[in-house]
């Protein structure tokens, strides 16, 4: 809010509570410079909306630090609604290289939505679907929204993660999500190869299959939960 809008907001106020109205020229200019430093944010039109639901539910007088803490709360809740991903398209006149014009343009989006010029754009409700549920327990166990064939182009470069992610393709248990009784590997992390060096410590390098006794535990404790949720103990 412009400073000079203080004393017009305040005159509002006191039409409908005098109690806020200072009569000494000293004091009045010392309210006005605090309530202008407290509400500097604060669109003119939302304080004078704020101040009128203030006053049709409590018969105390208003501070700027309720008006203040409505405007919070609003804006809180309108950016916690936007996804804040940014559209180059809805900018053609924008250069892909032009950064600072880039920056200019989301902040301004995101100013739009603060003072509600523009609607939050809630793409994340998409996730929020029928199929909710199932795509959540796919992303668990693939860990990823990469293209399935992007993945398969990185394959030779993660070998572990490539053995991962077909055994859960198949059909067959996650090895990794159980400790390995036979390397001590711990949950998530590959089977390791473990030797003596030359100067007789420890050495260990990963494994990109996991150890066969693993794959057994995984699979007795996925048939093991399968059996708790259906009821199926034979």
């Amino acid at each position: 809010m412009e400073p000079e809008l203080v004393p017009q907001l305040i005159a509002q106020i006191a039409l409908a509570d005098p109690r806020v109205r200072r009569e000494d020229p000293t004091e009045r200019r010392a309210m006005i410079l605090m309530w202008a430093g407290i509400l500097t944010d604060v669109p003119y039109d939302f304080a004078l909306q704020a101040a009128q639901a203030h006053y049709a539910h409590s018969q105390w007088p208003i501070v700027p630090a309720d008006i203040a803490g409505r405007w919070q709360t609003t804006v809180r809740d309108r950016m916690n609604r936007h996804n804040g991903t940014f559209e180059p398209t809805a900018h053609p006149e924008l250069d892909p290289d032009d950064v600072n014009g880039y920056l200019d343009a989301l902040r301004d989006e995101r100013q739009a939505v603060v003072h509600g010029h523009a609607a939050p754009s809630a793409v994340k409700a998409i996730t929020a679907g029928p199929a909710a549920e199932e795509a959540a327990r796919r992303l668990e166990q693939l860990g990823s929204y990469v293209p399935r064939q992007v993945d398969e182009l990185l394959d030779k470069y993660r070998p572990q993660k490539a053995a991962r992610r077909a055994a859960i393709l198949a059909g067959q248990p996650d090895a990794l999500s159980v400790a390995c009784g036979y390397c001590n590997a711990p949950v998530g992390q590959p089977c390791r190869i473990n030797r003596i060096d030359a100067a007789g410590g420890l050495a260990r390098r990963p494994r990109t299959t996991p150890h066969p006794s693993r794959v057994d535990d995984a699979r007795h404790t996925a048939w093991t939960a399968q059996a708790d949720k259906t009821g199926d103990t034979t």
